[in-house]
């Protein structure tokens, strides 16, 4: 299930609140009574009691990290900060814009690592960048013409197409 996006869970407080949890049982409180109090169901509560009857304290300690080590050590994670700051042009690119495609072949290059492009800005994040995709803009556009249409000419030529009343782009009639 996890978590909604965007909150973390903080294993201390759950930790405690487990160690709660048995410290209220051994007072004497019922397991309902303990479920309510630190908001959790009472099926909750019955596995941690039976968890530390089973196995003692240490079952009520937070758990190791979950999933897959990193393929980037912490060291070579600041590397690949100071490579983005560096910039893409770099290692040739003509626009200083990094994307997830440009980060890829950047950790491939420098680390031997490959990540798949799609995964790189989970990375991005973890460092507290954000992937960029390039505008397609064109070079030759011309701001004050592109304003200029959006204000007077796209207006009038919405207004001539409401009064044309109802329109078909196609005939259904055999001619």
């Amino acid at each position: 299930m996890g978590n909604p996006a965007g909150v973390t869970r903080d294993f201390e407080a759950l930790e405690k609140r487990r160690f709660q949890a048995i410290q209220m049982l051994e007072r004497g409180l019922r397991q309902a009574e303990i479920a309510r109090q630190l908001r959790v169901v009472p099926q909750t509560v019955a596995r941690w009691m039976h968890d530390y009857r089973t196995h003692g304290k240490s079952a009520l300690r937070k758990a190791g990290r979950a999933g897959r080590k990193p393929r980037l050590s912490d060291k070579q994670r600041q590397q690949l900060e100071k490579l983005l700051v560096a910039g893409p042009e770099r290692l040739g690119y003509e626009t200083p814009l990094w994307t997830c495609p440009r980060v890829a072949h950047l950790i491939e290059q420098e680390f031997d690592v490959r990540y798949h492009e799609g995964h790189v800005w989970k990375i991005l994040v973890g460092l507290g960048w954000s992937p960029q995709r390039p505008e397609g803009r064109a070079r030759e556009r011309n701001e004050q013409q592109i304003l200029n249409w959006k204000k007077k000419v796209w207006p009038e030529l919405k207004k001539k197409r409401a009064g044309r009343g109802v329109s078909s782009s196609s005939s259904t009639k055999a001619d």
